[in-house]
Protein backbone atom coordinates (compact mmCIF):
# COMPACT_ATOMS: atom_id res chain seq x y z
CA UNK A 1 0.00 0.00 0.00
CA UNK A 2 1.62 3.47 -0.94
CA UNK A 3 2.94 5.44 2.08
CA UNK A 4 0.60 8.25 1.67
CA UNK A 5 -2.39 6.50 0.83
CA UNK A 6 -1.99 5.00 4.51
CA UNK A 7 -1.59 8.22 6.02
CA UNK A 8 -4.57 9.45 4.42
CA UNK A 9 -6.30 6.91 5.65
CA UNK A 10 -5.14 6.82 9.35
CA UNK A 11 -5.88 10.20 9.25
CA UNK A 12 -9.45 9.43 8.82
CA UNK A 13 -9.52 6.71 10.94
CA UNK A 14 -8.38 8.78 13.85
CA UNK A 15 -10.86 11.55 13.08
CA UNK A 16 -13.78 8.74 12.84
CA UNK A 17 -12.67 7.72 16.06
CA UNK A 18 -13.78 10.94 17.61
CA UNK A 19 -17.11 10.77 15.76
CA UNK A 20 -17.72 7.85 16.74
CA UNK A 21 -16.39 8.25 20.39
CA UNK A 22 -18.79 11.31 20.92
CA UNK A 23 -21.58 10.05 19.23
CA UNK A 24 -21.43 6.80 21.66
CA UNK A 25 -21.14 9.31 25.00
CA UNK A 26 -24.32 11.46 23.61
CA UNK A 27 -26.61 9.16 22.03
CA UNK A 28 -26.63 6.04 23.99
CA UNK A 29 -28.11 6.24 27.56
CA UNK A 30 -26.44 5.31 30.69
CA UNK A 31 -27.35 1.76 32.04
CA UNK A 32 -28.56 3.62 34.95
CA UNK A 33 -31.05 5.33 33.28
CA UNK A 34 -32.74 1.88 31.44
CA UNK A 35 -32.64 0.23 35.11
CA UNK A 36 -34.58 3.25 36.82
CA UNK A 37 -37.48 2.26 34.32
CA UNK A 38 -37.42 -1.21 34.83
CA UNK A 39 -37.52 -0.07 39.13
CA UNK A 40 -40.05 2.12 37.96
CA UNK A 41 -42.35 -0.22 36.43
CA UNK A 42 -41.62 -2.83 38.79
CA UNK A 43 -43.83 -3.94 41.60
CA UNK A 44 -41.00 -5.69 43.49
CA UNK A 45 -37.36 -5.47 44.06
CA UNK A 46 -35.93 -8.87 44.07
CA UNK A 47 -32.42 -9.81 44.60
CA UNK A 48 -30.02 -12.57 43.78
CA UNK A 49 -29.25 -15.45 45.83
CA UNK A 50 -25.06 -14.06 46.64
CA UNK A 51 -22.14 -15.91 47.82
CA UNK A 52 -19.46 -14.38 49.94
CA UNK A 53 -16.41 -16.58 49.82
CA UNK A 54 -17.96 -20.13 51.18
CA UNK A 55 -20.54 -18.92 53.41
CA UNK A 56 -23.71 -17.07 51.65
CA UNK A 57 -24.98 -14.47 52.72
CA UNK A 58 -29.03 -14.56 53.02
CA UNK A 59 -31.53 -13.71 50.31
CA UNK A 60 -33.82 -11.87 52.32
CA UNK A 61 -34.16 -7.82 51.59
CA UNK A 62 -36.78 -5.50 52.69
CA UNK A 63 -38.90 -4.06 50.27
CA UNK A 64 -39.96 -0.31 50.00
CA UNK A 65 -42.25 -1.00 47.57
CA UNK A 66 -44.57 -4.18 48.40
CA UNK A 67 -46.70 -3.25 50.74
CA UNK A 68 -47.85 -0.44 53.19
CA UNK A 69 -46.83 -2.52 56.06
CA UNK A 70 -43.30 -2.76 54.96
CA UNK A 71 -43.06 0.60 54.65
CA UNK A 72 -43.84 2.13 57.97
CA UNK A 73 -41.90 -0.41 59.17
CA UNK A 74 -39.50 0.77 58.32
CA UNK A 75 -38.99 4.88 59.22
CA UNK A 76 -36.35 7.66 60.27
CA UNK A 77 -34.77 6.66 63.71
CA UNK A 78 -32.31 9.64 63.77
CA UNK A 79 -30.94 12.87 62.13
CA UNK A 80 -27.22 13.64 61.51
CA UNK A 81 -26.74 17.49 60.29
CA UNK A 82 -23.56 19.25 59.16
CA UNK A 83 -23.58 22.72 57.19
CA UNK A 84 -23.08 20.40 54.02
CA UNK A 85 -24.85 17.60 54.56
CA UNK A 86 -28.16 15.92 56.28
CA UNK A 87 -27.78 12.20 57.00
CA UNK A 88 -31.06 9.88 57.56
CA UNK A 89 -30.59 6.97 59.20
CA UNK A 90 -33.70 4.46 59.35
CA UNK A 91 -34.75 2.41 61.90
CA UNK A 92 -32.60 -0.97 60.60
CA UNK A 93 -29.95 1.10 61.38
CA UNK A 94 -28.74 2.21 58.39
CA UNK A 95 -27.97 5.33 56.17
CA UNK A 96 -31.24 5.82 54.77
CA UNK A 97 -30.37 9.19 52.76
CA UNK A 98 -27.90 11.32 52.07
CA UNK A 99 -28.95 15.19 51.19
CA UNK A 100 -25.95 17.47 50.25
CA UNK A 101 -27.26 20.86 50.72
CA UNK A 102 -24.26 23.04 49.28
CA UNK A 103 -25.17 25.33 46.52
CA UNK A 104 -23.06 23.81 43.49
CA UNK A 105 -25.08 20.59 44.11
CA UNK A 106 -28.40 21.99 43.93
CA UNK A 107 -30.58 21.70 40.14
CA UNK A 108 -32.11 25.11 38.86
CA UNK A 109 -35.03 25.26 40.96
CA UNK A 110 -32.96 25.05 44.42
CA UNK A 111 -33.80 21.82 45.22
CA UNK A 112 -30.65 20.05 47.48
CA UNK A 113 -29.33 16.28 45.92
CA UNK A 114 -30.11 13.23 47.39
CA UNK A 115 -27.43 10.66 46.31
CA UNK A 116 -28.97 7.35 47.70
CA UNK A 117 -32.05 5.46 45.89
CA UNK A 118 -34.75 4.46 48.24
CA UNK A 119 -34.96 1.26 46.58
CA UNK A 120 -31.79 0.20 46.93
CA UNK A 121 -29.64 -1.44 49.92
CA UNK A 122 -28.58 1.26 52.11
CA UNK A 123 -24.97 2.00 53.28
CA UNK A 124 -24.43 -0.09 56.87
CA UNK A 125 -27.14 -2.27 56.13
CA UNK A 126 -26.30 -6.04 57.71
CA UNK A 127 -26.81 -9.46 56.45
CA UNK A 128 -26.59 -12.67 58.37
CA UNK A 129 -25.30 -16.01 56.80
CA UNK A 130 -28.51 -17.41 58.81
CA UNK A 131 -31.59 -16.98 56.64
CA UNK A 132 -33.09 -17.62 60.05
CA UNK A 133 -31.64 -14.59 61.80
CA UNK A 134 -31.40 -12.59 59.09
CA UNK A 135 -35.33 -12.93 58.07
CA UNK A 136 -35.43 -11.69 61.95
CA UNK A 137 -33.09 -8.76 61.57
CA UNK A 138 -34.99 -6.94 58.50
CA UNK A 139 -38.28 -7.38 60.98
CA UNK A 140 -37.31 -6.05 64.06
CA UNK A 141 -35.97 -2.44 64.20
CA UNK A 142 -33.14 -1.09 65.94
CA UNK A 143 -33.32 1.30 69.16
CA UNK A 144 -30.77 4.56 70.16
CA UNK A 145 -29.11 4.08 73.12
CA UNK A 146 -29.10 7.21 74.60
CA UNK A 147 -28.58 10.62 73.11
CA UNK A 148 -31.14 12.40 70.80
CA UNK A 149 -32.82 11.35 67.62
CA UNK A 150 -31.22 14.77 65.97
CA UNK A 151 -27.26 14.98 65.71
CA UNK A 152 -25.46 18.14 64.83
CA UNK A 153 -21.43 17.59 63.69
CA UNK A 154 -20.88 21.25 62.38
CA UNK A 155 -18.30 21.69 65.13
CA UNK A 156 -17.42 18.85 67.08
CA UNK A 157 -17.59 14.72 66.03
CA UNK A 158 -20.64 12.65 67.64
CA UNK A 159 -21.56 9.48 67.96
CA UNK A 160 -24.60 7.81 67.42
CA UNK A 161 -25.43 4.17 69.55
CA UNK A 162 -28.05 2.18 67.91
CA UNK A 163 -29.47 -1.50 69.00
CA UNK A 164 -31.34 -4.36 68.06
CA UNK A 165 -32.63 -6.89 70.72
CA UNK A 166 -33.21 -10.21 68.48
CA UNK A 167 -34.31 -13.49 69.54
CA UNK A 168 -30.77 -15.09 70.12
CA UNK A 169 -28.27 -12.25 70.09
CA UNK A 170 -28.33 -8.42 69.87
CA UNK A 171 -26.17 -6.35 67.55
CA UNK A 172 -24.50 -3.09 68.46
CA UNK A 173 -23.68 0.09 65.57
CA UNK A 174 -21.71 2.09 67.43
CA UNK A 175 -21.51 4.96 64.72
CA UNK A 176 -19.26 8.16 65.13
CA UNK A 177 -19.91 10.66 62.49
CA UNK A 178 -17.98 13.59 61.34
CA UNK A 179 -18.66 17.29 59.63
CA UNK A 180 -16.46 15.99 56.39
CA UNK A 181 -18.79 12.71 55.45
CA UNK A 182 -16.18 10.45 57.27
CA UNK A 183 -17.69 8.16 59.95
CA UNK A 184 -16.50 5.36 62.48
CA UNK A 185 -18.47 2.42 62.69
CA UNK A 186 -18.11 -0.69 65.58
CA UNK A 187 -20.07 -3.43 65.38
CA UNK A 188 -20.59 -6.07 68.10
CA UNK A 189 -22.92 -8.71 68.61
CA UNK A 190 -23.47 -10.73 71.80
CA UNK A 191 -22.65 -14.01 70.43
CA UNK A 192 -20.89 -15.41 67.37
CA UNK A 193 -22.52 -14.85 63.91
CA UNK A 194 -21.88 -14.87 60.69
CA UNK A 195 -23.03 -11.25 58.97
CA UNK A 196 -21.98 -9.14 56.51
CA UNK A 197 -22.22 -5.34 56.28
CA UNK A 198 -22.02 -3.33 53.07
CA UNK A 199 -21.35 0.52 52.01
CA UNK A 200 -24.63 0.45 49.91
CA UNK A 201 -25.39 0.66 46.32
CA UNK A 202 -23.99 2.81 44.94
CA UNK A 203 -25.14 6.51 44.38
CA UNK A 204 -27.55 7.36 41.74
CA UNK A 205 -27.12 11.25 41.68
CA UNK A 206 -25.76 11.42 38.28
CA UNK A 207 -28.00 10.98 35.14
CA UNK A 208 -26.12 12.23 32.60
CA UNK A 209 -25.89 10.32 29.01
CA UNK A 210 -21.72 10.07 29.09
CA UNK A 211 -19.84 7.08 28.77
CA UNK A 212 -18.80 6.86 32.56
CA UNK A 213 -17.64 4.25 34.81
CA UNK A 214 -19.84 3.21 37.38
CA UNK A 215 -19.71 0.38 39.97
CA UNK A 216 -17.25 -0.78 42.49
CA UNK A 217 -13.92 -0.15 43.05
CA UNK A 218 -11.00 -2.03 44.93
CA UNK A 219 -8.00 -0.74 46.17
CA UNK A 220 -6.13 -4.29 47.15
CA UNK A 221 -3.92 -5.26 49.49
CA UNK A 222 -1.15 -4.68 47.16
CA UNK A 223 -2.13 -1.32 46.01
CA UNK A 224 -4.19 -2.66 42.72
CA UNK A 225 -7.03 -0.85 41.95
CA UNK A 226 -10.35 -2.98 40.59
CA UNK A 227 -13.36 -2.11 39.27
CA UNK A 228 -16.26 -4.01 38.79
CA UNK A 229 -18.69 -1.85 36.46
CA UNK A 230 -22.12 -1.87 36.36
CA UNK A 231 -23.54 -4.57 34.26
CA UNK A 232 -20.37 -6.62 34.68
CA UNK A 233 -20.40 -8.18 38.02
CA UNK A 234 -20.33 -12.07 38.03
CA UNK A 235 -21.41 -12.50 41.58
CA UNK A 236 -18.17 -14.40 42.58
CA UNK A 237 -15.59 -11.54 43.35
CA UNK A 238 -13.57 -11.81 45.98
CA UNK A 239 -10.93 -9.61 47.96
CA UNK A 240 -8.72 -10.44 50.59
CA UNK A 241 -7.34 -7.98 53.35
CA UNK A 242 -8.31 -4.94 50.63
CA UNK A 243 -7.98 -1.13 51.81
CA UNK A 244 -10.54 0.52 50.19
CA UNK A 245 -13.95 -0.73 48.71
CA UNK A 246 -16.36 2.06 47.12
CA UNK A 247 -19.43 1.97 45.50
CA UNK A 248 -19.67 4.88 43.18
CA UNK A 249 -20.66 7.01 40.34
CA UNK A 250 -19.50 10.33 38.24
CA UNK A 251 -19.29 12.29 41.47
CA UNK A 252 -20.75 10.31 44.16
CA UNK A 253 -18.96 7.71 46.18
CA UNK A 254 -20.15 5.52 49.80
CA UNK A 255 -16.96 3.23 50.94
CA UNK A 256 -15.57 1.44 53.92
CA UNK A 257 -11.66 1.42 54.09
CA UNK A 258 -9.24 -0.35 56.36
CA UNK A 259 -5.30 0.58 56.17
CA UNK A 260 -4.32 -1.41 58.92
CA UNK A 261 -6.00 -4.67 58.85
CA UNK A 262 -7.56 -4.55 55.72
CA UNK A 263 -10.96 -5.81 54.67
CA UNK A 264 -12.79 -9.01 53.87
CA UNK A 265 -14.67 -8.05 50.75
CA UNK A 266 -17.21 -10.13 48.16
CA UNK A 267 -19.15 -8.64 45.19
CA UNK A 268 -22.55 -9.71 45.06
CA UNK A 269 -24.47 -10.02 41.40
CA UNK A 270 -27.45 -7.47 41.46
CA UNK A 271 -30.16 -7.01 39.14
CA UNK A 272 -28.49 -5.81 35.80
CA UNK A 273 -25.20 -7.54 36.54
CA UNK A 274 -24.74 -4.91 38.79
CA UNK A 275 -22.44 -5.22 41.55
CA UNK A 276 -23.17 -4.71 45.24
CA UNK A 277 -20.32 -4.66 47.75
CA UNK A 278 -20.39 -6.59 51.38
CA UNK A 279 -17.59 -7.35 53.89
CA UNK A 280 -17.21 -9.77 56.38
CA UNK A 281 -18.19 -8.93 59.92
CA UNK A 282 -17.24 -10.16 62.87
CA UNK A 283 -18.68 -10.41 66.88
CA UNK A 284 -16.05 -7.47 67.47
CA UNK A 285 -16.16 -5.53 64.20
CA UNK A 286 -15.03 -1.92 63.40
CA UNK A 287 -14.21 0.02 59.91
CA UNK A 288 -14.23 3.40 58.87
CA UNK A 289 -16.31 5.12 56.38
CA UNK A 290 -17.66 7.65 53.84
CA UNK A 291 -20.09 9.04 51.69
CA UNK A 292 -20.39 12.30 49.84
CA UNK A 293 -18.85 14.02 47.00
CA UNK A 294 -15.55 12.65 44.92
CA UNK A 295 -13.83 15.61 46.18
CA UNK A 296 -9.97 15.72 46.06
CA UNK A 297 -9.05 18.00 49.05
CA UNK A 298 -11.80 16.24 51.35
CA UNK A 299 -10.75 12.49 51.02
CA UNK A 300 -7.27 13.79 51.04
CA UNK A 301 -8.03 15.32 54.12
CA UNK A 302 -9.36 12.18 55.74
CA UNK A 303 -6.71 9.59 54.53
CA UNK A 304 -4.40 10.64 51.45
CA UNK A 305 -4.79 6.95 50.06
CA UNK A 306 -8.38 7.85 49.45
CA UNK A 307 -7.89 9.79 46.46
CA UNK A 308 -7.49 6.84 44.92
CA UNK A 309 -11.07 5.97 45.25
CA UNK A 310 -11.39 8.97 42.22
CA UNK A 311 -11.81 6.45 39.45
CA UNK A 312 -11.28 7.95 35.74
CA UNK A 313 -11.68 5.15 33.52
CA UNK A 314 -9.87 3.64 30.67
CA UNK A 315 -7.48 6.23 30.32
CA UNK A 316 -6.29 6.86 34.67
CA UNK A 317 -2.48 6.25 33.76
CA UNK A 318 -2.73 9.89 31.94
CA UNK A 319 -6.05 11.13 33.51
CA UNK A 320 -4.91 11.11 36.82
CA UNK A 321 -1.51 12.57 36.46
CA UNK A 322 -3.38 14.88 34.30
CA UNK A 323 -5.88 15.58 37.16
CA UNK A 324 -2.75 16.05 39.80
CA UNK A 325 -1.47 18.89 37.40
CA UNK A 326 -4.51 20.75 37.46
CA UNK A 327 -5.13 20.63 41.24
CA UNK A 328 -1.56 22.18 41.02
CA UNK A 329 -2.26 25.32 38.82
CA UNK A 330 -5.67 25.55 40.19
CA UNK A 331 -4.00 26.32 43.61
CA UNK A 332 -2.10 28.78 42.32
CA UNK A 333 -4.88 30.64 40.49
CA UNK A 334 -7.87 29.63 42.41
CA UNK A 335 -9.77 29.39 38.94
CA UNK A 336 -10.86 26.00 37.55
CA UNK A 337 -11.20 27.80 34.40
CA UNK A 338 -7.93 29.68 33.83
CA UNK A 339 -6.75 26.11 35.42
CA UNK A 340 -7.76 24.53 32.15
CA UNK A 341 -6.52 27.28 29.78
CA UNK A 342 -2.72 26.39 31.55
CA UNK A 343 -2.71 23.48 31.28
CA UNK A 344 -4.23 23.25 27.83
CA UNK A 345 -1.20 25.50 26.90
CA UNK A 346 1.55 23.41 29.27
CA UNK A 347 0.36 20.20 26.74
CA UNK A 348 1.07 22.12 23.70
CA UNK A 349 4.72 23.93 24.98
CA UNK A 350 5.23 19.99 25.67
CA UNK A 351 4.28 18.62 22.23
CA UNK A 352 5.50 21.66 20.56
CA UNK A 353 8.91 20.21 19.13
CA UNK A 354 7.16 16.74 17.69
CA UNK A 355 4.18 18.98 16.33
CA UNK A 356 6.62 21.40 14.52
CA UNK A 357 8.40 18.19 12.53
CA UNK A 358 4.99 16.80 11.96
CA UNK A 359 3.27 20.10 10.62
CA UNK A 360 6.41 20.86 8.74
CA UNK A 361 6.47 17.15 7.42
CA UNK A 362 2.56 17.63 6.00
CA UNK A 363 3.91 20.76 4.51
CA UNK A 364 6.56 19.27 2.53
CA UNK A 365 4.14 16.43 1.49
CA UNK A 366 1.70 19.25 -0.05
CA UNK A 367 4.10 20.32 -1.95
CA UNK A 368 5.51 16.81 -3.03
CA UNK A 369 2.00 15.78 -4.01
CA UNK A 370 2.13 16.79 -7.90
CA UNK A 371 5.23 14.64 -7.99
CA UNK A 372 3.59 11.84 -6.55
CA UNK A 373 0.69 11.92 -8.47
CA UNK A 374 3.50 11.73 -11.63
CA UNK A 375 4.89 8.47 -9.60
CA UNK A 376 1.55 6.51 -9.15
CA UNK A 377 0.48 7.08 -12.78
CA UNK A 378 3.86 6.71 -14.35
CA UNK A 379 4.47 3.02 -12.03
CA UNK A 380 0.66 1.93 -11.44
CA UNK A 381 1.23 -1.26 -13.12
CA UNK A 382 3.89 -2.27 -11.11
CA UNK A 383 3.07 -1.12 -7.28
CA UNK A 384 6.50 -2.30 -5.81
CA UNK A 385 8.76 -0.02 -7.68
CA UNK A 386 6.29 2.91 -6.79
CA UNK A 387 6.75 2.62 -3.95
CA UNK A 388 10.46 2.03 -3.67
CA UNK A 389 10.09 5.55 -5.94
CA UNK A 390 8.23 7.01 -3.39
CA UNK A 391 10.42 6.47 -0.74
CA UNK A 392 13.96 7.81 -2.36
CA UNK A 393 11.47 10.89 -2.96
CA UNK A 394 10.50 10.90 0.64
CA UNK A 395 14.30 10.84 1.29
CA UNK A 396 15.48 13.17 -1.03
CA UNK A 397 13.48 15.94 0.59
CA UNK A 398 13.52 14.90 4.29
CA UNK A 399 9.49 14.00 3.94
CA UNK A 400 7.98 11.62 6.74
CA UNK A 401 4.85 9.89 4.78
CA UNK A 402 3.75 9.21 8.50
CA UNK A 403 5.16 12.71 10.25
CA UNK A 404 1.89 13.94 9.98
CA UNK A 405 0.34 11.89 12.22
CA UNK A 406 2.66 11.61 14.83
CA UNK A 407 0.64 15.33 16.76
CA UNK A 408 -2.50 13.61 15.88
CA UNK A 409 -2.29 10.24 17.52
CA UNK A 410 -0.38 12.10 20.32
CA UNK A 411 -3.61 14.50 21.13
CA UNK A 412 -5.57 10.84 20.77
CA UNK A 413 -5.24 9.79 24.26
CA UNK A 414 -4.78 13.38 25.78
CA UNK A 415 -8.18 14.23 24.69
CA UNK A 416 -9.59 11.00 26.27
CA UNK A 417 -8.27 11.16 29.23
CA UNK A 418 -8.67 14.99 29.82
CA UNK A 419 -12.49 14.07 28.81
CA UNK A 420 -12.37 11.43 31.86
CA UNK A 421 -10.90 14.58 33.83
CA UNK A 422 -13.34 17.16 33.03
CA UNK A 423 -16.27 14.66 32.87
CA UNK A 424 -15.79 13.27 36.44
CA UNK A 425 -13.53 15.61 38.38
CA UNK A 426 -16.23 17.04 40.99
CA UNK A 427 -14.28 20.02 41.57
CA UNK A 428 -15.60 21.27 38.23
CA UNK A 429 -19.40 21.45 39.61
CA UNK A 430 -20.39 25.21 40.41
CA UNK A 431 -17.09 26.24 39.05
CA UNK A 432 -17.30 29.82 37.36
CA UNK A 433 -15.39 31.08 34.47
CA UNK A 434 -16.04 34.24 32.95
CA UNK A 435 -19.25 36.04 32.63
CA UNK A 436 -21.69 33.34 31.25
CA UNK A 437 -20.25 30.45 32.95
CA UNK A 438 -21.35 29.28 35.83
CA UNK A 439 -20.88 25.80 36.05
CA UNK A 440 -17.88 24.16 33.91
CA UNK A 441 -19.27 20.76 34.80
CA UNK A 442 -22.71 21.65 32.70
CA UNK A 443 -22.84 22.53 29.26
CA UNK A 444 -22.37 26.56 28.24
CA UNK A 445 -26.11 27.63 28.25
CA UNK A 446 -25.69 30.18 25.36
CA UNK A 447 -23.47 27.97 23.11
CA UNK A 448 -20.71 30.40 22.71
CA UNK A 449 -18.06 27.98 23.53
CA UNK A 450 -19.00 25.14 21.45
CA UNK A 451 -19.59 27.89 18.32
CA UNK A 452 -15.62 29.10 18.67
CA UNK A 453 -15.25 25.82 19.13
CA UNK A 454 -16.55 24.96 15.56
CA UNK A 455 -15.24 27.86 14.02
CA UNK A 456 -11.38 27.25 15.69
CA UNK A 457 -11.97 23.68 13.76
CA UNK A 458 -12.90 25.33 10.64
CA UNK A 459 -10.44 27.66 10.43
CA UNK A 460 -7.54 25.23 11.58
CA UNK A 461 -8.51 23.28 8.68
CA UNK A 462 -8.01 26.15 6.11
CA UNK A 463 -4.92 26.71 7.13
CA UNK A 464 -3.61 23.18 7.15
CA UNK A 465 -2.13 21.68 4.59
CA UNK A 466 -3.57 18.44 2.98
CA UNK A 467 -3.73 16.43 -0.21
CA UNK A 468 -6.61 14.49 -0.28
CA UNK A 469 -7.22 12.82 -3.60
CA UNK A 470 -10.48 11.16 -2.17
CA UNK A 471 -13.48 12.91 -2.63
CA UNK A 472 -15.32 11.29 0.57
CA UNK A 473 -12.21 11.60 2.70
CA UNK A 474 -12.03 14.98 1.68
CA UNK A 475 -16.52 15.72 2.23
CA UNK A 476 -15.91 13.78 5.83
CA UNK A 477 -13.09 16.12 6.91
CA UNK A 478 -14.69 19.41 5.51
CA UNK A 479 -17.94 18.15 7.77
CA UNK A 480 -15.89 17.19 10.72
CA UNK A 481 -15.98 20.37 12.53
CA UNK A 482 -20.08 20.70 11.99
CA UNK A 483 -20.21 16.83 13.36
CA UNK A 484 -18.14 17.63 16.59
CA UNK A 485 -19.66 21.14 17.15
CA UNK A 486 -23.38 19.41 17.17
CA UNK A 487 -21.85 17.00 19.56
CA UNK A 488 -19.74 19.40 21.92
CA UNK A 489 -22.82 21.29 22.13
CA UNK A 490 -24.02 18.91 25.11
CA UNK A 491 -20.75 18.69 26.44
CA UNK A 492 -19.33 20.25 29.88
CA UNK A 493 -18.08 23.41 29.10
CA UNK A 494 -14.83 22.88 30.84
CA UNK A 495 -14.06 20.03 27.77
CA UNK A 496 -15.32 22.35 25.24
CA UNK A 497 -12.94 25.44 27.03
CA UNK A 498 -10.14 23.08 26.48
CA UNK A 499 -10.66 22.04 22.70
CA UNK A 500 -11.57 25.66 21.53
CA UNK A 501 -8.10 26.71 23.54
CA UNK A 502 -6.15 23.95 22.06
CA UNK A 503 -7.34 24.39 18.66
CA UNK A 504 -6.41 28.34 19.35
CA UNK A 505 -2.98 27.27 20.04
CA UNK A 506 -3.12 25.11 17.20
CA UNK A 507 -3.72 28.07 14.84
CA UNK A 508 -1.12 29.77 16.07
CA UNK A 509 1.46 26.79 15.66
CA UNK A 510 0.35 26.19 11.99
CA UNK A 511 0.82 30.13 11.23
CA UNK A 512 4.48 30.10 12.72
CA UNK A 513 4.87 26.77 10.86
CA UNK A 514 3.68 28.23 7.92
CA UNK A 515 5.86 31.41 8.17
CA UNK A 516 9.24 28.90 9.06
CA UNK A 517 8.33 26.57 6.08
CA UNK A 518 8.27 29.75 3.71
CA UNK A 519 11.61 30.59 5.12
CA UNK A 520 12.97 26.96 4.49
CA UNK A 521 11.33 27.32 0.95
CA UNK A 522 13.17 30.77 -0.23
CA UNK A 523 16.39 29.86 1.12
CA UNK A 524 16.29 25.95 -0.43
CA UNK A 525 15.23 28.27 -3.37
CA UNK A 526 18.80 30.29 -3.17
CA UNK A 527 21.18 27.90 -2.82
CA UNK A 528 19.76 25.63 -5.49
CA UNK A 529 20.39 29.18 -7.70
CA UNK A 530 23.41 29.43 -6.45
CA UNK A 531 24.61 26.31 -7.15
CA UNK A 532 23.06 26.47 -10.59
CA UNK A 533 25.62 29.89 -10.78
CA UNK A 534 28.54 28.25 -9.60
CA UNK A 535 28.59 25.10 -12.23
Amino acid sequence: MEQQDLQKRLLLALALSFFVFIAFSYFFPTQQAEQNIEKNAAQTQTHSSPQAGNTPIAQHTPDTTANASSQTSISALATIKSANFVITVDSLGRLAQVELLEDKYKDEEGNTLKILDPLEAKPLEVRFSNPAINKEAFETPYSIVGGNTTIDVTDAEQTLTLEQKLSGLTLTKKITFRADGSYDVAVTTSKDASYFITPGYRPVADQSMYMLVRGALIKTNDNIIKTVEDGEARGDETFKSAKIASAFDRYYTSLFFDFDKGMNVSIVKEKGDNPLIFIQGSSEFSIQGYIGPKDHQVLKSIHPELTDAIEFGWFSFLAIPFFKVLLWIHGYIGNWGWAIILFTILVKVILFPLSYKGMMSMQKLKDLAPKMKELKEKYKNDPAKMNMQMMELYRKHGANPMGGCLPMLLQIPVFFALYRVLLNADELQGAHWMLWINDLSRMDPYFILPILMGASMYFQQKITPSNFTDPLQEKIFKWFPVIMTVFFVYFPSGLVLYWLINNIFTIAQQYYINHMYAKHKEAAIALHHKEKESK
